[in-house]
């Protein structure tokens, strides 16, 4: 087991609109927490990661950058595009199907997350701790 100070990352680009990203990064960032936390949230890291990678390549259409960052603090996740308007959680309609969740799910989830603003684009981040409830 690693000690509390060490520091695990992922870093992935990942193509333009390329949809097989969502499962890839689901899978690389399973294997980065195979020894963190429990699984239930495991589990919670990886739903909040495929909904910031899929937002990030649908509503861009561009590449996108994840960054995964285990460390004595817990879990920091960001998802890198290069546009610019910051997304924004909405309450989905019921004309939405399954559409419209993804930043409604991070904002509920997530220990802390955020948007930070590039030169060039934005992060949309999230954090985890690994001891939360």
């Amino acid at each position: 087991m690693k000690s509390r100070t060490s520091v695990d990352r992922l870093r992935r680009t990942l193509g333009r609109a390329d949809l097989r990203a969502v499962p890839e990064s689901r899978r690389a960032l399973r294997e980065l927490l195979k020894h963190w936390g429990s699984p239930e949230r495991s589990e919670v890291a990886e739903l909040l990661t495929s909904e910031l990678v899929t937002n990030a390549l649908v509503h861009t259409g561009r590449e996108a950058v994840l960054t995964a960052v285990v460390g004595p603090r817990g879990l920091r996740v960001e998802v890198r595009d290069f546009v610019e308007p910051d997304p924004r959680p909405r309450a989905p309609s019921i004309d939405d199907g399954t559409h419209g969740r993804g930043l409604v799910l991070v904002e509920t989830l997530a220990d802390e997350w955020g948007v930070r603003r590039h030169r060039v684009g934005k992060s949309v981040w999230f954090e985890l701790d690994a001891e939360a409830a």
